[in-house]
């Protein structure tokens, strides 16, 4: 277990204290001189980038800069494991990509010596960093730094220059179905749509209304109340308060703890009494193993 809670790890403080990995400008003041320049023909894609996807309009845009400054900020890469004298990309894929459209015979780098890990750790935050990611994106990428890391959501933060409440607002859309991630992936649904159907009793529904109708975040918001407020009084359960009357600690917590488990989670608190209940709703049997993996690992 101690190896896991490895704080920043050696792949973000080694590389992002001294390495800008996708410069603003054109002229970074705080770069890292390249350690040689490598024909790009040596130089191999991360099998395991989990970024698919590359934008062929940036990629052009990004070639003609190419050609008329050069690379500006080397790639950073690792010796092959198999081959001598190749290297894998470890941050940079991009420039790579667009110095083959701009004909480039060879490429600056920086050589660093990290794992497998290392490397998964990095291209994860080089992602997260990227403006156009879209917002189920962004959380994944969070959601993995979280579990395969250890990372807590407060150094995520402070190391990623995000706001708390922004780590874990996006995180909680990874609550929602599949179809209705879709929607936010393809831009049919902002974040602020998907927020409002998280707490949702139908929220595959409620999105394809919301889509269908074209409606704002504050008439989305409106409709999943009133959807919410019949359901209450359908049920007409004498022992339980609607979500509306929890005070707004109750209502940060749960989101808190939703954002941790990737879960809707609830909390009911008895009034005048420190006894209460907590419930994790789950909709596939992998996100039940996922509890009882979650619980199993508290001593």
């Amino acid at each position: 277990m101690p190896e896991k809670k490895r704080g920043l790890g050696r792949g973000l403080s080694a590389l992002m204290s001294d390495v800008e990995v996708e410069p603003k400008g054109t002229a970074p003041t705080n770069r890292v001189a390249p350690d040689s320049k490598v024909p790009i023909e040596n130089i191999h894609p991360n099998p395991d980038q989990p970024r698919r996807s590359f934008d062929k309009d940036q990629l052009a845009e990004l070639a003609s800069s190419i050609e008329a400054h050069g690379v500006v900020q080397p790639l950073v890469v690792r010796p092959a494991p198999d081959q001598a004298g190749h290297y894998q990309i470890v941050a940079g894929e991009r420039r790579w990509r667009a110095s083959q459209i701009a004909q480039l015979h060879e490429v600056p780098v920086v050589i660093r010596d990290f794992d497998d890990l290392e490397v998964l750790e990095i291209a994860i935050i080089e992602n997260i960093q990227r403006a156009d990611l879209n917002p189920i994106e962004e959380a994944a990428g969070y959601r993995q730094l979280l579990d395969k890391f250890g990372h807590t959501q407060e150094k995520l933060a402070e190391t990623l220059g995000k706001s708390r409440s922004h780590i874990a607002n996006l995180m909680r859309l990874l609550q929602l179905p599949e179809d209705v991630q879709a929607l936010v992936k393809s831009g049919q649904l902002t974040s602020g749509h998907a927020r409002a159907l998280i707490t949702s009793e139908h929220p595959s529904e409620l999105a394809r209304q919301v889509v269908a109708k074209g409606l704002s975040v504050r008439e989305t918001e409106k409709l999943a109340k009133s959807l919410a407020v019949g359901s209450d009084k359908a049920e007409s359960t004498p022992k339980a308060k609607p979500g509306g009357d929890k005070d707004a600690d109750t209502k940060a917590l749960e989101g808190d703890l939703s954002a941790s488990v990737g879960m809707p989670v609830r909390i009911a608190h008895k009034p005048g009494q420190e006894a209460g209940a907590v419930t994790i709703n789950y909709r596939t049997l992998d996100e039940l193993d996922s509890i009882c993996r979650i619980l199993s690992m508290t001593n």
